[in-house]
């Protein structure tokens, strides 16, 4: 893993950001100036500044929708009626809101139990079904709750029991998903053999999308001579807890982990919890690729929530520097945005992410607020190409990717686009030509591939006929030549 150097890197990283300042000035209005740097790496994991595919575009708090002010929520939803629910953890209640964001629908702080009223006690996870029912993770309750979006109880998943389940297990819901089918997975504290799944009926299945720990050869040789009490403290050997999660319209499981290396701090689980997720050509999907082992904001990004947002794109949440990275199915990381700070877009405590209409917007629990982030022309050019590719519409996604590298000349994922867009169309010749401003090795091996076949192809009338015509004149020629040698030997005699 490489670290950031600051005596070159950093240097680069201005000089980068000086030349490219001009480019802001479209997206941004000219008395707003952004309060973090929006980069991407190229080919050889270099931070290449880029224009802004987000810009920050206001902020929502209790107070301002006429109620207390949220107090350390720790997630929200969107319903399909793009109703936002959150979680207002320190108030235990749910709050939804419009569309909008600019009105209280509805404050969900109790439900009625067999005839008793149910409070929550630090809800901390909240989501809304296919079937528009409300689940909520009610943390200090040890239970799932699910209601309907009035409030109205349906039932409740809780008391997990299994032999796979350690005899002390207590079962701390933190974050809640469900697929097509209702069925239940549940993030819960301490559980870190994986994703606790259950059945519609609320019956616990097992673990989910166990994430395997590595373990060198030094500390399988220690673990040899450790003691118990050693081997208890010793933290490496537990797998990683997951921290957030989300499902597409598939059904396959989107879910979030802290990862040591910053490799891989996503999965996407299908129904089985194989982990199917594409890596791209780098091979990580943990956030940045480059970081300093030194200073506050050290060591790999720290991912803590998922949002799938259509067409095969997925954002992911670092609270480490307050960073959301973008990615399309492929793998391939689209753009960066936001940062740690008190100014305005960005952070204190991110703990969630979500997508609605044209904006992305995130929870922040040191703000107790949520921070929205509008798409500019750059952004909204790249999700409508990394669409097209998705639906297939590749050739028509070309004039996206033109507009991108008019913004950002040097976009190696705007190169790529189009190389695909014409390999797709049968343009081999061209294609090569893009891949090679792309970086892209792989694909432009295949592109050069086919363009020989095509070559060859085209020239084959050419060669077989130049091939006869050889072999025949080979034949006459030989057969002169038996003649000649015949007629010698006859005056010889």
């Amino acid at each position: 893993m490489k670290k950031l150097k600051f005596t070159t890197k950093a240097a680069a990283f201005i000089l980068a950001a000086v030349s490219i300042i001009g480019a802001y000035t479209t997206l941004v209005s000219a008395d707003e100036e952004l309060p973090y740097e929006t980069y991407n790496y190229n080919y050889w994991e270099d931070i290449v500044i880029t224009p802004a595919a987000y810009v920050p575009s206001g902020s929502v708090t209790g107070v301002e929708l006429g109620t207390i002010n949220f107090k350390t929520p720790q997630d929200f939803c969107i319903s399909e009626d793009n109703e936002v629910y959150v979680a207002d953890t320190g108030n235990n209640r749910i709050v939804v809101l419009n569309d909008k964001m600019n009105k209280v629908n509805r404050i969900i702080d109790s439900f009625e139990m067999d005839g008793v009223t149910e409070t929550f006690n630090a809800p901390y996870g909240v989501c809304v079904s296919e079937k528009n029912q409300l689940y909520i993770a009610d943390s200090n309750n040890n239970r799932v709750v699910v209601l309907t979006p009035e409030g109205d109880f349906i039932k409740i998943v809780a008391n997990p029991q299994s032999e796979v389940l350690e005899d002390d297990f207590s079962f701390v819901p933190l974050k809640v998903t469900v697929d097509y089918a209702d069925r239940v997975y549940v993030i819960a504290k301490n559980a870190f053999e994986g994703i606790l799944l259950f059945e519609s009926t609320g019956d616990f299945i097992g673990y989910f999308g166990t994430i395997n720990v590595k373990i060198s050869a030094w500390d399988k040789f220690w673990r040899r001579f450790a003691t118990k009490e050693e081997k208890a403290n010793q933290q490496l050997y537990i797998p990683t807890e997951f921290t957030g999660i989300d499902v597409d319209a598939d059904g396959f499981i989107y879910a979030s982990n802290i990862d040591s290396e910053g490799i891989q701090a996503v999965r996407r689980l299908n129904p089985q919890g194989k982990d199917v997720i594409q890596k791209g050509e780098n091979g990580n999907v943990g956030g940045d690729i480059d970081w300093s082992q030194y200073g506050t904001y050290s060591g790999p990004s720290e991912i803590t929530d998922v949002v799938y947002r259509d067409k095969g794109m997925y954002s992911l949440l670092d609270r480490k520097r307050g960073r959301i990275f973008t990615y399309d199915k492929e793998g391939n990381l689209l753009y960066i945005f936001g940062g740690i700070g008190l100014q305005k877009g960005t952070f204190r405590t991110p703990v969630a992410i979500e997508s609605i209409n044209d904006e992305i917007i995130v929870l922040d629990a040191g703000r107790n607020s949520i921070l929205r982030f509008k798409e500019t022309n750059y952004g909204s050019l790249i999700n409508d190409a990394v669409g097209l590719r998705y639906d297939g519409d590749e050739t028509l996604a070309i004039d996206k990717w033109q507009e991108v590298l008019r913004l950002d000349e040097n976009n190696e994922l705007a190169n790529n686009g189009i190389a695909k867009a014409y390999l797709t169309a049968g343009d081999n010749k061209l294609a090569m030509t893009y891949f090679k401003m792309g970086m892209n090795q792989k694909y432009y091996a295949i592109a050069y591939k086919r363009y020989r076949n095509d070559i060859l192809a085209s020239n084959l009338t050419v060669v077989l006929t130049v091939l006869i015509v050889i072999i025949a004149g080979l034949v006459v020629f030989s057969k002169i030549r038996a003649k000649k040698k015949g007629k010698v030997k006859e005056e010889l005699l």
